[in-house]
């Protein structure tokens, strides 16, 4: 018993650092409104033209972490590539690095996808350039060390909006052209957190779980359209040093153990959406340990997380 106990609260801690970067106060008129594209960008953007014959994924919340380790490894099998991110520059860098590498075509897009007027746009300028689109991967999402009772409802609005709804609109607008190059295929990013409740993580669980169920759902409603559905549920990912110092204090040897690098995760989520997989947990550890959790009574889950989570 000790040892599950363990076990669950080496989930519970690391889900904190799965994606990143601690929650911070995103007040609304502090969001940044949707531009309809970067002015920046219309050079690149703007004038589409197919370089090449490869088919193409979008990778939304590709620019970095996990994001980025997803286009590569999709540059990697000669995908040509759509990032979108909130954030010019690192778009830009991602750009030139996979370009450089891979080469492979990469075209580029500014948006914030908690807005609901990015999907939209983003799907309206595939469609009118008639990409070749052959994967979506919904990767956009927001947690960390505070939660519910601790945020104020504007960012626990955001969290909702970027998680959940960017990758349920982007999923139904972008059918058309996945159906256009089937066998095609869906990818969105989920976690760990997603398979149990966790009373200090409230909201992000529940966002998590939504995308788990939403992910199930859509695989079946298009199974006879030849687009296959996965989601990919991650322990921790070390996307920057200062997440794997706060593991190694806080968590030892079997936290870094359990933790999984981004070029990796990105490998195995590629690899395993291309052979039909539904759900996807890189490493062995992380795997089992997360079949452990799946098959708990969410109640006592509800309980032995609630206790892990308290407040000393």
């Amino acid at each position: 018993m000790k040892i599950s106990f363990l076990l669950l609260f080496l989930i519970a801690s690391n889900l904190t650092i799965v994606h990143g970067q601690p929650v911070i106060r995103i007040p609304e008129m502090a969001v940044p409104k949707l531009k309809a594209v970067d002015t920046r960008l219309k050079t690149e953007t703007a004038i589409f033209k197919a370089q090449n014959s490869n088919p193409f994924a979008l990778v939304a919340g590709g620019s970095k972490g996990i994001g980025f380790a997803i286009a590569e490894a999709l540059a990697l099998r000669r995908y040509n590539l759509i990032l979108v991110a909130r954030h010019h520059s690192p778009l830009v860098e991602a750009k030139k690095t996979l370009e450089t590498k891979y080469n492979v075509q990469v075209e580029i897009l500014s948006y914030d996808l908690s807005q609901r007027a990015s999907a939209p746009a983003i799907a309206a300028w595939c469609i009118d350039n008639k990409i070749p689109l052959k994967m979506l991967c919904n990767v956009a999402g927001l947690g960390g060390a505070n939660d519910y009772l601790k945020i104020p409802l504007d960012t626990l609005h955001y969290m909702v909006d970027l998680n959940v709804e960017s990758c349920m609109s982007m999923s139904l607008l972008l059918l058309p052209l996945l159906e256009k190059n089937t066998p095609a295929f869906i990818l969105n990013v989920g976690s760990m957190a997603g398979f149990g409740p966790i009373p200090s993580k409230n909201m992000y669980s529940a966002t998590k779980s939504s995308v788990i169920f939403f992910s199930y759902n859509l695989r079946y409603q298009l199974k006879k359209k030849n687009i296959s559905v996965s989601c990919l549920a991650p322990g921790p990912v070390f996307t920057k040093p200062s997440i794997k110092a706060d593991t190694k204090k806080r968590l030892g040897f079997l936290g870094m153990e359990m933790a999984v690098p981004p070029a990796k995760v990105g490998e195995v989520a590629v690899r395993e959406t291309l052979d039909g997989k539904m759900i996807i947990v890189p490493g062995t550890l992380a795997k089992v340990t997360s079949g452990f959790v799946r098959i708990m009574p969410r109640g006592l889950l509800a309980s032995i997380y609630g206790n892990l989570g308290e407040e000393k």
